[in-house]
């Protein structure tokens, strides 16, 4: 099974402003409340909005949000990953693209790391996320970055 990075995307440009990468495990928790492996703060993500769950043959993506989880802008409830896939939590929510396999070049960001914005991407900021908890030795820990 391989490793999997979770970067959140700038709100206007597909382009990531933070990111995760796990080793394989069973699963990775997503939503608003403390207790999920990656926490996301917005008015429109459920406090377990959803898991990112390793089945043996490959991840699979299960929503529990109350506002919906969006691929390709279609409702879903239980999906297969897929390399790049872009996820959209709730109707107009935060987008989470998931990449998988351990080849850094595929990966858009080392987990922790963070790129600046500039003045206007600051004005359209619109969430805020922060780890909870590190899943490698390497990774830095508790990395906030405000997007309110």
């Amino acid at each position: 099974m391989s490793a999997i990075t979770i970067s959140l995307l700038h709100p206007t440009q597909a382009i990531p402003v933070q990111s995760w990468s796990f080793e394989p495990e069973s699963v990775i928790r997503i939503g608003r409340s403390n207790s999920n492996d990656v926490v996301v703060y917005s008015a429109v993500v459920s406090r377990h909005h959803i898991e990112l769950q390793n089945n043996g043959s490959g991840w699979e993506i299960v929503s529990f949000g109350s506002n919906g989880t969006y691929i390709n802008n279609e409702l879903i409830s239980r999906k297969p990953v897929e390399d790049g896939m872009v996820v959209r939590l709730g109707n107009s929510g935060p987008k989470l693209q998931i990449r998988l396999g351990a080849d850094p070049k595929a990966r858009l960001r080392r987990a922790g790391e963070a790129r600046s914005l500039s003045p206007s991407e600051e004005a359209s900021k619109q969430t805020f996320l922060t780890e909870r908890k590190s899943k490698k030795p390497e990774e830095t820990p508790n990395t906030d970055l405000d997007l309110n």
